[in-house]
């Protein structure tokens, strides 16, 4: 291959690549408008005024487990809040409901609420057993092959990774290549750099305050993150782990055109991306209303008298 066929070779490559970002990003984008558009229609409800009797937890769809009461765990130097357990997909009742069901249970994973409900606690931190497996069970979770399969599919129709080729053979290449991308990414971002910096993988959800506030609040996440002690940090597990992921990713993806510049393209596509789920995260109370889901609630606050 000479020159100018190497050249038009990887600036093909880079075309393609640049069309599955964006149609990866639009569907981000779409996304987002539902969450927006949810979070506006809450956000004009007018308030009924505070009963006097205590607030009781808002009411389920048929057939939701009620939330489970919030575990607070108490040490000698602080008292800290456990999130409450995630829903089954045996909490969504009806086919419409399971199928979003397998996408909400990815999303709330790692996303928690700060404890607003109860002054003075922090959300307890997750150890390093904690962070392993949280990332086992997202490099497991059907969403992830769903994925794979979805971007391969993409991958082939525009002829990603040529030396793949096409047919069966073809797609299970890149499915394989895409399966392990996913891995890649999430053990930088879950648990390789979160250990090493003790920083708290997960996505604290504000839930209160006006959508310009939380959507700030949720683009703010991909470079704010907090300390496993509760403490602001810079977000490094999101750009040293994204940068790791797409440097070993040049090993088993042969079309990627290779240079700074190219790897700068892929991070901040991989960024923009979590941007996006980021803000489904902030805004999906909003969404299983809207759509009837049950979703995991916050305990309603506790009054001054009371104590854990």
């Amino acid at each position: 291959m000479n020159a100018s066929d190497y050249t038009a070779v990887h600036q093909s490559n880079r075309v393609k690549t640049q069309i599955l970002a964006r149609i990866q990003i639009l569907s981000i984008f779409l996304g987002l408008l539902l969450a927006l558009g949810a979070a506006r229609a809450q956000e004009s409800t007018p308030l009924e005024p505070a009963p006097a009797a205590p607030e009781s937890p808002l009411p389920q769809p048929p057939g939701a487990s009620a939330p489970p009461p919030v575990q607070v765990v108490i040490t000698s130097q602080t008292r800290c809040v456990q999130p409450p357990p995630l829903l089954k997909l045996s909490d969504y009742q009806g086919p419409f409901n399971k199928f979003i069901g397998i996408f909400a249970v990815q999303l709330e994973r790692r996303s928690v609420g700060e404890p607003h409900f109860r002054p003075g606690a922090a959300l307890c931190s997750l150890n390093l057993k904690d962070k392993f497996l949280l990332f086992v069970r997202e490099s497991y979770d059907p969403v992830t092959f769903l994925a794979a399969g979805f971007n391969a599919g993409l991958a082939q129709a525009f002829d990603q990774d040529p030396p793949y080729h096409q047919g069966l053979k073809g797609y299970s290449k890149r499915y394989v290549a895409n399966l392990a991308d996913q891995a890649s990414y999430r053990f930088f971002r879950d648990f390789a750099y979160p250990s090493i910096f003790s920083e708290d993988p997960r996505y604290y959800r504000m839930g209160r305050g006006s959508v310009k506030a939380r959507l700030l609040h949720a683009v703010d996440h991909s470079f704010v993150a907090y300390s496993d002690s509760g403490h602001r940090m810079f977000n490094f597990s999101e750009w040293l782990g994204t940068i790791s992921a797409v440097s070993l990713g040049n090993l088993y993806h042969p079309g990627n055109e290779r240079g700074f510049w190219p790897g700068a393209q892929y991070v901040g596509f991989s960024v923009l991306n979590d941007m996006g789920f980021d803000t489904l995260r902030e805004f999906w109370p909003e969404i299983a209303r809207k759509f009837k889901l049950p979703f995991r609630q916050e305990p309603p606050p506790e009054g001054p008298s009371q104590t854990p």
